[in-house]
């Protein structure tokens, strides 16, 4: 482990070099890529640092038990370093962790209420409203695609581009089905419904990543349709692209302006298509993906909200807070540092950070 700490520690220094060098300051792409690979191994490395000041201290501390006059203050010291060197050991074999590329990036979130008609619409109505105020809570910029609601206000499906620090590293476990066991407001005879919503969080792809021929995309404009600004059935800004290739169709009507409107629903579509992608690819690790904290499908039954108990659960790794309108107002911090864990502690156990 050590041998591979000095190795990241050199790298660190090496891209700090380049820093400072013309070549890349005038290559603004290159400049993204060294300062995203700084900022990645930054952790790494000031852990490592910390970790050898506690080995320093921990020797020093050693030499000073031979000495009569300092043995009970070196005593305390040794006691206290060794601490301290081993909390940071097991922080380095965390950070050393295979670290998914993808966390990084930015998301499309897409929302669909499921099982439960009606009130299966209004709970994916609640749940964008919850990811929205998360989102707010950790200064994330999210802006809606495409939404499709009822009379009601419920959610038939929606797209929302998610971007800010540690977007889908955060996110990417709330892919799945999230049920909910309520009264609906409906429901005059006072009886609990369990009705669900899926949610999907893809990377967003970046255009090197995922190459579109224009030649494979259908593109169509329309009025913009239900709730929504003065613009609403005035223009032709809606765009509405399909991929012939695959069948995929995004659509996009939140903005006025044509122009806008495309350029989130190719995004998107991006997203689909390379998460499309590393599905085929990854077909083969399935298996190993399932056993971990949640494969992400949108199949898997993920999450319970009981509003009558007031709790939350989360099936995947045994954990229930009792606080859902805390979470249902966005408080999403311990459930999704929880899973987090999870997944860090597997992959521990699986061996992942013997590298």
């Amino acid at each position: 482990m050590l041998e591979k700490l000095e190795k990241i520690a050199l790298r660190y220094e090496d891209l700090q070099a380049q820093l400072g060098s013309p070549e890349v300051y005038g290559d603004a792409r290159r400049l993204k890529t060294v300062t995203r690979e700084l900022k990645e191994l930054e952790p790494v490395v000031g852990a490592y640092r910390a970790f050898d000041r506690a080995e320093r201290s921990v020797a020093e501390a050693e030499a000073l038990l031979h000495d009569p006059d300092f043995r009970e203050l070196a005593q305390e010291e040794l006691s206290a370093a060794r601490a301290e060197r081993e909390r940071l050991a097991e922080a380095l074999k965390r950070l050393l962790l295979p670290r998914d590329p993808r966390d990084g990036r930015n998301a499309v979130m897409e929302l669909r209420g499921g099982v439960g008609g009606e009130e299966g619409a209004l709970f994916a109505a609640a749940l964008l409203r919850m990811y929205t105020m998360y989102a707010q809570s950790r200064g994330w910029k999210m802006d809606i695609v495409n939404l499709n609601e009822t009379e009601l206000g419920g959610v038939k499906e929606c797209s929302v581009l998610i971007e800010g620090e540690g977007v889908f590293s955060r996110l990417k476990f709330e892919s799945g089905v999230h049920l909910v066991q309520r009264v609906p407001e409906t429901e005059s005879g006072g009886r609990i419904h369990t009705s669900a919503a899926t949610v999907a969080v893809l990377p967003q792809a970046e255009e090197v990543e995922v190459e579109i021929d224009s030649r494979d995309l259908q593109i169509d404009t329309y009025r913009a349709s239900g709730a929504g600004g003065q613009h609403v059935n005035k223009t032709e800004s809606a765009i509405r692209i399909t991929h012939l290739p695959t069948g995929l169709v995004v659509e996009c009507q939140d903005e006025r302006s044509q122009y806008k409107n495309k350029d989130k629903a190719m995004k998107v579509l991006r997203s689909r298509l390379y998460e499309k992608e590393l599905s085929r690819q990854s077909a083969a690790e399935a298996a190993e993906r399932r056993s971990q904290v949640g494969s992400g499908d949108r199949s898997e039954r993920i999450r319970t909200y009981n509003f009558p108990q007031g709790r939350v659960t989360d099936h995947r790794i045994g954990l229930t807070l009792y606080r859902i309108e805390a979470i249902m107002d966005g408080d999403l911090d311990e459930l999704i540092d929880a899973l987090v864990t999870a997944d860090q502690a597997e992959k521990l156990k699986s061996g992942g950070g013997d590298t």
